[in-house]
C-alpha cells in the first residue's frame, strides 16, 4: 500500500496484499477479499483522506504485515502494547543498575591481586655455572635462554640472574667496570635482549643484580677520581692517610676491616690518598653523599628499566653510606686488639646502615613505581642486607606505613637451620621473621645462595626434601638457588683449584664449593658443557645419579617433589595466601596449618627435622578431624595413608602434607599463633575472594 500526499488530503494507493490476514467478520483472508471479483473496481483505491485523518478512528481490527507507520503508531499507543514495552524498558534499566552496583561492590570488596613475585618462587641463576654454550667452560646468557623450559617445568616465573656486567672478574661480576655493558664472557647486549624477549614470551620475569655500593677499580669513574678530575674527584670515599703509612699492616687493619678480612683502606699512589673499600681493594666504595653519584646510579636503573627488566636485587645496601667523620670502628673486645681479624670483630657503627640510607633506597623505589604503572609491568625490588642478629634493621627495608621501600628484604635466617636440626629450632627461625615483620608485609625465605654452603651439604642429604617442603609451604615467597631443586651438594675444591677471592685470603671461607656447574644430565660435564671437556670449577662426582634428566623420570625424586609442591602452592588458596598457624613444635617435629576463612579445605604440614622417628599427638587441636589423609610425603610409600591425629608418625627427615575438610577454622580461636599478610575470605556461593 502506498500513500499519496496531495494538497489538504492523503490518498491510499494500491494496497499490498496480506495473504495471511483473517478478516474478523467474514473469516476469509485479505487476499480472498481483494481478489473476490477481479473485474470489480474497489472504491478504496481512490479513497481520499482529509486533513483530520490522524484524528479519525481507524476501523482496522488487527495489525497486518506491511502496515504503514501511522497505523503502527496507533496500535503502539494502546495499553496492551505500551505497558509491556515500558515494563521491559524499566526492567532493563533496573538490571543494568544492579549489574553496575554488583560490579562496583565486587571490585570494592575484592582483595588485592597478588603480584608475580608473590605467586612464584624466585629462582637464582649463577650464570657462570648454569649452562655453557660456547665451550669455554663458563656459563653464558645463551645457556640460560637454552634452559628456559626448565623454569616452566618447575612452574617458576621469577628468575634472578647474578651479575653479568662488564667486569675484570676479581669478584666474579660484583666488581663492575661498566654498568651499561655485558661482559664478553657471558655474551653480548644482543644476547641479553634476546634472552629477555624470550623470557617475556614464555611469561617469565627477569630480576637483575644491581650493585650500588662499589665499582671496579678499573671503572672510568675511579680512574678520573684518582686523577682528581673536578667532576669525579669526590665520586669515591678518599681520605688523607699519612698517619697510617707509618703503621704496620696489623695496626692498619684495626681501623677498618673489610668483608673479606683485609684492611678497608688502600693507599693510591696516583692520588696520594687512601680510598675506602668494604670488600676487595679492587672494589672501591662509591660516595653517595655526592649527589652526582646518586644521579649516575639512578640513570643506570633507568637504562635497564628501559630495556624491560622486571626488577632488581639490590646488593650489599647496608654498606652504601659511611659516617662523614670516618672514625675508627669500635672493637667488640677492646681488651684484645690483636684479635681483630674479621668484620665480626668490630662494631660497624660508622659504615653500616647510616642515616640517609633509606631515603636513597625509597627514592629508587619511586623510580620503579613510575615504570610499574603499566598493567602487568610491576617492577620488583628486593634488598640484600646481612644484619645477623639485628633483625629490626632488616625490617626497616620494608619501608613505613606511608612510604614503601623494598617489596621485601631477603630473609637469611633459615641459613642457620643446619646449626641445630630440630623442630623447635626451625620454629624459632621462622618466628624470628614472622614476629618482627611489619603487619601486612610479605615474608620470604632463603635456604641457600652463591655466598653460603649448599643446604644439602650443611644440613645433610637426609633433610633436603623436608627443607624444600618447608620452603614451599611457608607463607610468602621462597627463593631457590640453582640445583637445590635436585639436591645438589658442595664440591671439594683443592687449594690449587680455588677461584674465589675470599678463598684466596682464607681457604676455609671459599665460596667455590657451592658454585659448581649445574647438573643437567649424566653426559660429559653433567651436560653443563657438551662441546669441550672444560669447566671453570669441577663438576660434582655424583652428577650421573643427581641430575635433572634422571630425576624427571623418577616420580619420587627431589625434583618431582619440588615440582609437585610448587604446583600445589600456586593452585591452592590456603597455601598461596591463607593463614599460617603454629600448632606444634618439639625436639623433632615442627607442624603448622595453612587455611583460608570460608574455604572448606585446609592443610596440615608436619615436618620432622630430628634425628629419629617421632610420633606427634595433635588431639588437642580440636579444629582438626580425627582422621587425616596424607596428600604427599617426602617418603613416597606413605602417600595416601590415613592417620589418626593423635598418632602421626614421621621418620627423620620426613615431611607430610595433609589436606583435610573443615568448617571450623583454627585462626579465630588462636590469633596469637597465626599470621596472614594479604588477608582474604572465600565466598563459596560465588566462588570469589573478598576482604574481611
Amino acid at each position: 500500500m502506498s500513500l499519496k500526499k496531495g494538497t489538504g488530503s492523503m490518498e491510499l494507493g494500491e494496497c499490498t496484499r496480506n495473504p495471511g490476514y483473517q478478516d474478523v467478520e467474514g473469516g476469509g483472508s485479505a487476499a480472498e477479499t481483494i481478489n473476490a471479483d477481479p473485474g470489480e473496481k474497489h472504491d478504496s483505491t481512490a479513497l481520499k483522506l482529509d486533513q483530520d485523518f490522524a484524528a479519525e478512528e481507524y476501523t482496522q481490527i488487527k495489525p497486518y504485515a506491511g502496515m504503514p507507520k501511522e497505523v503502527l503508531l496507533q496500535y503502539s499507543s494502546q495499553a496492551r502494547y505500551r505497558v509491556p514495552r515500558e515494563i521491559l524498558f524499566w526492567l532493563t534499566v533496573a538490571c543494568t543498575l544492579v549489574l553496575v552496583a554488583l560490579t562496583i561492590t565486587v571490585i570494592a570488596l575484592s582483595p588485592r591481586c597478588l603480584q608475580w613475585w608473590q605467586s612464584s618462587p624466585v629462582y637464582q641463576v649463577y650464570p657462570r655455572s648454569f649452562k655453557d654454550t660456547n665451550g669455554d667452560g663458563v656459563g653464558d646468557l645463551k645457556g640460560i635462554q637454552e634452559q628456559l623450559d626448565h623454569f616452566l617445568y618447575l612452574n617458576i616465573k621469577s628468575v634472578w640472574i647474578s651479575p653479568f656486567y662488564r667486569s675484570p672478574m676479581k669478584d666474579f661480576g660484583y666488581d663492575v667496570e661498566d654498568f651499561r655493558a655485558i661482559d664478553p664472557l657471558f655474551g653480548t647486549m644482543q644476547d641479553f635482549e634476546e634472552l629477555l624477549a624470550e623470557m617475556h614470551n614464555k611469561g617469565l620475569k627477569l630480576i637483575m643484580d644491581f650493585i650500588p655500593n662499589h665499582t671496579s677499580d678499573r671503572h672510568r669513574w675511579f680512574n678520573l677520581s684518582r686523577t682528581r678530575d673536578p667532576h669525579y674527584k669526590d665520586y669515591y670515599v678518599w681520605t688523607d692517610c699519612v698517619m697510617y703509612l707509618n703503621l704496620q699492616m696489623d695496626d692498619l687493619e684495626l681501623k677498618k676491616v673489610s668483608v673479606f678480612g683485609n684492611s678497608s683502606w688502600t693507599y693510591d699512589d696516583v692520588r696520594g690518598q687512601c680510598y675506602l673499600h668494604q670488600f676487595l681493594k679492587e672494589q672501591p666504595d662509591l660516595n653517595f653523599r655526592n649527589p652526582n653519584v646518586y644521579k649516575e646510579m639512578t640513570d643506570i636503573i633507568h637504562f635497564w628499566l628501559e630495556k624491560g627488566v622486571d626488577g632488581f636485587r639490590m646488593d650489599a645496601v647496608k654498606h652504601m653510606l659511611e659516617a662523614t667523620h670516618l672514625r675508627d670502628e669500635p672493637q667488640v673486645d677492646p681488651n684484645k686488639p690483636e684479635s681483630v681479624k674479621t668484620e665480626f670483630d668490630l662494631h660497624h657503627d660508622y659504615t653500616y646502615t647510616q642515616l640517609g640510607l633509606h631515603d636513597l633506597l625509597r627514592s629508587w623505589r619511586a623510580v620503579l613505581d613510575v615504570y610499574s604503572r603499566e598493567p602487568g609491568k610491576y617492577r620488583f625490588m628486593v634488598m640484600e642486607s646481612y644484619d645477623y642478629q639485628e633483625v629490626e634493621k632488616t625490617m626497616m627495608y620494608y619501608g613505613t606505613p606511608l612510604v614503601r621501600e623494598s617489596d621485601f628484604p631477603f630473609n637469611f635466617y633459615l641459613l642457620y637451620l643446619p646449626q641445630n636440626t630440630s623442630g623447635l629450632w626451625v620454629k624459632d627461625l621462622v618466628h624470628l621473621w614472622m614476629a618482627n615483620m611489619p603487619k601486612g608485609k610479605w615474608p620470604n625465605w632463603v635456604v641457600g645462595n652463591h655466598d653460603k654452603p649448599r643446604i644439602a651439604s650443611s644440613a645433610g642429604q637426609t633433610y633436603i626434601r623436608v627443607i624444600n617442603m618447608l620452603l614451599l609451604t611457608l607463607p610468602g615467597t621462597p627463593t631457590t638457588y640453582y640445583g637445590e631443586e635436585i639436591g645438589m651438594e658442595n664440591i671439594n675444591v683443592t687449594d690449587r683449584q680455588i677461584q674465589d677471592p675470599a678463598g684466596k685470603y682464607n681457604a676455609s671461607a671459599s665460596r667455590d664449593p657451592e658454585r659448581s656447574p649445574m647438573q643437567w644430565s649424566g653426559d660429559m660435564n653433567a651436560g653443563f658443557n657438551i662441546k669441550t671437556n672444560i669447566t671453570w670449577l669441577p663438576v660434582h662426582p655424583d652428577y650421573r645419579s643427581v641430575n635433572v634428566e634422571v630425576q624427571k623420570k623418577d616420580e619420587g625424586s627431589v625434583l618431582a617433589q619440588y615440582r609437585f609442591l610448587n604446583t600445589l602452592r600456586q593452585s591452592e588458596l590456603p597455601l598461596h595466601r591463607g593463614w599460617f598457624c603454629y600448632v606444634h613444635a618439639d625436639a623433632s617435629v615442627f607442624s603448622y596449618l595453612r587455611e583460608l576463612d570460608g574455604l572448606d579445605r585446609a592443610f596440615l604440614i608436619v615436618l620432622n627435622f630430628g634425628k629419629e622417628s617421632a610420633t606427634t599427638d595433635l588431639s588437642s587441636v580440636r579444629e582438626l578431624p580425627d582422621q587425616l589423609k596424607v596428600l604427599m610425603s617426602t617418603n613416597q610409600i606413605n602417600n595416601g595413608k590415613v592417620l589418626q591425629k593423635s598418632r602421626i608418625l614421621t621418620e627423620a627427615g620426613e615431611g607430610l602434607v595433609i589436606r583435610y575438610s573443615t568448617h571450623t577454622w583454627f585462626n579465630p580461636n588462636h590469633p596469637e599463633q597465626c599470621y596472614v599478610s594479604e588477608k582474604a575470605c572465600y565466598l563459596s556461593a560465588m566462588d570469589i575472594l573478598y576482604k574481611c
